[in-house]
């Protein structure tokens, strides 16, 4: 039975052709102006934040009564990879992290396990603990940020205006959250001195008892006729610190006013909430997240429409600045891949042209916009954006794609110059190259396979490079059966070269390299495995990489004070190094984040958590030559003008977030010896080239101050240490006496002593401390103070307690090099630890690690698949062991190609070079099925070998060139440079061995000698019109 010719079908039925011709054009365009854009691709954020508060906890009993139970019961999450927690006095925060195995589907899922988990320990926890509560908005993008800053205008003010501009900009289409950053929160302070209170015979407990009774909100009742209800009120709200200081007090028969005996005032919380600057001034932020599927670009434009309008409303001295603005990024980045991508096209059209003419070319350049038409409809149907990641895989599919239809056309050209008619023509290329290369494209794609199905946050980031590619080739494959012929026999005209001409002067001089490898077979055999055992033994020399840092012109600046620093100390340093950051002329604008780091305006920014000791800079400057200046200017400042402060710059990382290059983790039971153990490794660090800026996560034990009350006297006058500690709180912190409801705020008002008397040691020592019958006694007569120390801030991984040493490296050293020199310190520092104690490598290393295992648990499927895919082509062990054995030969080009270039091997590259050997692959089985046909002729072995090489060496090398040359746009781009270095190395090297090492191989392999003079039957008539013209 013939076998179904999908050629034939097409020629059969030329209009139904040339419709779905238009009809996929048309598809494509639409979904091509359907997809959406984004600078990187979506992966999921798979940590959730669980915190709990414990007011007046120590730190010891915040971690083993609040820590340690969440971190109990949360080890039962499904899909856990490790907890993180952060312990303070009287804080707890827990970081769930999931696997990067975990589906992203089944992530949303997993978040409401956790909730039910806290759910269920809520009531286990100690009394007083407030929350837990859980945040799995953690990986929220805020894109788009605005900030504001007023001259001449209170915060309040400044606050109504941009509250205001919030609620608009909430109304518009695709906006699914306006987060307000750096407000600070208005208090009314009622401060007093305690021993003017005294002489009243009042206690700070009186005045808040008095404050509270007032301004309580409880039912009045309501008075229900026949004719109406008329509800009651009863006046005495407090709404202002002027009815504040009206309160009074009965105290025995005198009336005191609050007036007489405090101070009150309406001011910003103090000490202040994470504060955000903007251009060196203290302002407000709002943060713009876009809703799931939305369009970042149409974003873009009807954010900016909306805030253009709110302008002419706001007031002169308030204005809005653009701090982040990814509609513009993704335009730009868009913009300058889809520049890459014609110019892709471009040389792939030209090698077409050049190589094929301009008829065969013509068809070739036909078929391009039709696989890309069926792509971009595939890619809006599968939900894949047009990004980083799927740009470059159309890039890099180019350079394949079009090795179908070149193989198509140059097989009707030969079959037209031997007298075919054009149909019949059309009808023997697929006859005869179909299955070839459908096992070909099977086997490319299968290359690809472990990029699609890597469990982990980076196979997750590079997934459209899979799909997009696997996509590309199989529309390639279908193009080329379907529609090449047809446009084929329209267009090929008349062949102008009869089957009777010579090999031309190329190919002559290809068959003599050909014949004298084929001669020297095991010479030839050697020499290349020789090259082989060389390119791996210089593998070792390239750099290893994870991700490379952005080509974004952003600067982060991360500056760390000692743990018990105040948001005030942090503050003043954030000041003094604006003034520098302002006064350098190639910063565009800048952003400060006083007390907390930046919001994820970029997804795969490394989130730090809020912390008074901490501040965080993101400075925007005027390109990528000008970033890394400002960054060498800055690091200089830091180091000689704020030498107390650990201080990092570094540029926007791509891929998965990592944070600090290079981190040690060092675990066990006892925090004091885990601090010597990670000292030890901190002097180690320092001391290996290619580091710097060495630091801790927690390390030093800060001051407190203990009041121990003694019990037996308090006991004897009905005191206890809750009562002692609820009448310092309210001296020194302030007691929460109430709030005043003003329009959409609620004011907290705070009763606490005055500035002097609450930073007093002497003055806490005087405090009176009420006793029961309205008496009082001064602290120091039952309690005594002394400082110590305590570690201010405790984090555990998996409930053991760590410390991360973390350091940077110098420009121009990549993690993996620096980790790799320190290796020798680091086995002589774990072979000396005591039992229980662990040093563990985190940081790029560990994520890269862990990418690569995700990568390399596909490869056996990838290897079962590819072998599945020969064997149903060429049916025989020995033929398929002889494509294997070829497809690794790419690695000696990668190298070299690596070496030169000087690129990292980073993960992208990784997948590269497994892709690469699909590719190869592809060319091996193409030239073996071509030698079998040519035996079934009837021709020598030998010969059969020589005229397969011969008739495929053109098309091979013509989409080799394709492949290669498409790759030049991106070789200059810092995240595909490597990338394409290795394609473009690996397969210019493997397409020499493929037509030279193979045919020696393969005569080897079958123990095929040369024929004697009178057996040769090389028609040169016949291979003739094979060559390739000069």
């Amino acid at each position: 039975m013939n076998r179904f010719n999908l050629s034939a079908w097409a020629l059969a039925h030329r209009s139904v052709v040339y419709y779905l011709m238009l009809a996929i054009l048309v598809l494509g365009i639409g979904a091509y102006l359907q997809l959406g854009r984004n600078e990187d691709p979506t992966f999921t954020i798979k940590t959730m934040v669980v915190q709990a508060r414990w007011p007046g906890a120590t730190l010891d009993d915040t971690l083993h009564q609040v820590t340690e139970r969440l971190e109990r019961k949360l080890q039962e999450t499904p899909h856990l990879d490790y907890l993180k927690s952060y312990t303070k006095a009287g804080e707890s925060t827990v970081f769930v992290y999931l696997k990067g195995s975990t589906p992203p589907k089944t992530v949303a899922d997993t978040w409401y396990q956790v909730r039910k988990k806290i759910e269920d320990i809520r009531l286990t926890l100690p009394q007083g603990v407030i929350g837990p509560v859980a945040d799995d908005e953690f990986g929220d993008t805020y894109g788009i940020i605005y900030g504001f800053t007023a001259d001449g205008y209170t915060n309040r003010e400044l606050r109504d205006y941009v509250e205001n501009v919030r609620s608009r900009l909430l109304q518009v289409p695709d906006v699914a959250k306006v987060n307000l950053i750096g407000a600070q929160p208005e208090r009314i302070y009622i401060e007093f001195s305690p021993q003017k209170l005294a002489g009243y015979g009042l206690t700070a407990e009186a005045l808040t008892t008095a404050l509270q009774a007032q301004n309580v909100v409880v039912p009045s009742g309501e008075i229900v006729t026949d004719q109406e209800g008329i509800k009651l009120q009863v006046s005495g709200a407090l709404k202002s610190e002027k009815d504040i200081l009206a309160v009074n007090f009965a105290v025995g028969d005198r009336i005191i006013r609050l007036a007489d005996i405090a101070q009150v005032r309406r001011e910003d919380a103090n000490p202040p909430d994470p504060i955000f600057r903007i251009n060196g001034k203290p302002g407000l932020g709002l943060g713009i997240s876009m809703r799931d599927g939305g369009d970042v670009l149409a974003l873009g434009r009807n954010v900016e429409e909306t805030v253009k309008e709110l302008r002419k409303d706001l007031p002169v001295g308030i204005e809005p600045t653009m701090i982040a603005n990814q509609p513009e990024t993704v335009s730009h980045a868009i913009g300058e891949f889809m520049e890459a991508l014609w110019e892709a096209i471009a040389i792939v059209l030209v090698v077409s042209v050049l190589s094929l003419g301009f008829r065969a070319g013509s068809v070739v350049a036909i078929s391009i916009p039709l696989v890309l038409a069926v792509v971009f409809a595939a890619m809006l149907a599968l939900g894949i954006d047009l990004q980083r990641i799927s740009l470059g895989a159309l890039i890099i599919a180019l350079g394949l794609l079009v090795d179908d239809a070149m193989i198509t056309i140059e097989t009707m050209v030969s079959r037209l110059e031997r007298g075919d008619d054009k149909p019949t023509a059309a009808v023997f290329a697929y006859a005869s190259t179909a299955m070839p290369r459908l096992a070909g494209t099977l086997v490319t794609v299968a290359g690809f396979v472990p990029v699609g199905f890597a469990r982990s946050d980076a196979g997750e980031y590079t997934f459209s490079l899979f799909a997009v590619v696997a996509l590309s080739l199989i529309a390639s494959w279908v193009v080329s059966g379907l529609f090449a012929p047809v446009v084929g026999v329209a267009l090929l005209g008349k062949p102008k070269h009869s089957h009777s001409e010579m090999l031309s002067a190329p190919m002559r001089l290809f068959k003599r390299a050909l014949l004298a490898a084929m001669r020297a077979k095991w010479i030839t055999i050697l020499v290349t495995a020789g090259l082989f055992a060389a390119a791996l033994a210089g593998a070792r020399l390239i750099p290893q990489q994870f991700f490379p840092s952005s080509d974004r012109p952003e600067l982060l600046v991360d500056l760390k004070l000692q743990d018990n620093a105040s948001i005030l100390a942090t503050n003043e340093v954030v000041q003094q190094f604006d003034e520098i950051v302002a006064a350098d002329p190639d910063v565009e604008h800048f952003s400060t984040y006083v007390g907390q780091g930046a919001i994820r305006f970029y997804l795969p920014l490394d989130v730090a958590l809020p912390n008074p000791f901490f501040a965080q800079s993101v400075i925007v400057t005027k390109g990528l030559k000008e970033r890394e200046q400002v960054r060498a200017r800055l690091e200089k400042a830091l180091a000689t003008r704020f030498p107390q402060v650990v201080a990092r710059v570094n540029p926007l990382e791509l891929g998965p977030p990592v944070g600090w290059p290079v981190k040690y983790r060092v675990d066990g039971p006892d925090p004091a010896q885990v601090r010597s153990i990670a000292l030890e490794v901190a002097d180690a660090l320092g001391k290996t080239a290619g580091l710097r800026n060495v630091n801790f996560d927690w390390v030093e034990p800060s001051r407190i101050m203990r009041v121990r009350v003694d019990q037996d006297q308090a006991r004897q006058l009905g005191l206890s240490s809750a009562v002692v500690a609820t009448a310092l709180n309210a001296i020194v912190s302030g007691t929460t006496v109430t709030q005043v409801r003003d329009d959409i705020y609620l004011v907290d008002v705070v009763a606490r002593a005055e500035q002097t008397e609450r930073t007093s040691l002497e003055s806490l020592r005087s405090l009176q401390i009420p006793l029961p019958g309205g008496r009082v006694v001064p602290l120091r007569q039952i309690a005594t103070f002394d400082y110590s120390q305590e570690y201010p801030i405790v984090w555990r991984r998996d409930r053991v307690p760590t410390l991360t040493v973390q350091a940077d490296v110098v420009p121009g050293m990549l993690p993996a090099t620096a980790v790799k020199a320190f290796e020798p310190q680091l086995d002589k520092l774990v072979a000396a630890l005591p039992s229980g104690y662990h040093i563990s490598t985190g940081g790029s290393v560990e994520e890269s690690g862990k990418a690569q295992g995700s990568v390399m648990a596909v490869l056996p499927a990838m290897g079962l698949l590819v072998l599945t895919i020969l064997m149903f082509q060429l049916q025989s062990f020995q033929r398929m062991f002889l494509v294997l054995s070829v497809a690794p030969l790419g690695i000696i080009g990668v190298v070299a190609a690596l070496l030169l270039a000087q690129a990292p091997l980073g993960f992208v590259a990784i997948l590269g070079v497994l892709a690469l050997t699909g590719m190869i692959a592809r060319n091996s089985v193409i030239l073996i099925d071509q030698i079998e046909t040519e035996r079934r002729t009837g021709a020598h072995p030998w010969d059969a070998v020589v005229t397969a090489a011969l008739h495929r060496t053109r098309p091979i090398l013509l989409t080799a060139a394709a492949a290669t040359l498409g790759m030049v746009p991106i070789a200059p781009t810092v995240f595909w440079g490597p990338m394409a270095f290795a394609i473009i190395g690996g397969l210019a090297i493997a397409t020499v061995l493929t037509l030279i090492f193979l045919p020696a191989l393969y005569v080897a392999w079958f123990r095929i000698s040369e024929p004697r003079p009178s057996e040769v039957h090389v028609d040169a008539a016949e291979i003739g019109d094979l060559a390739l013209q000069a």
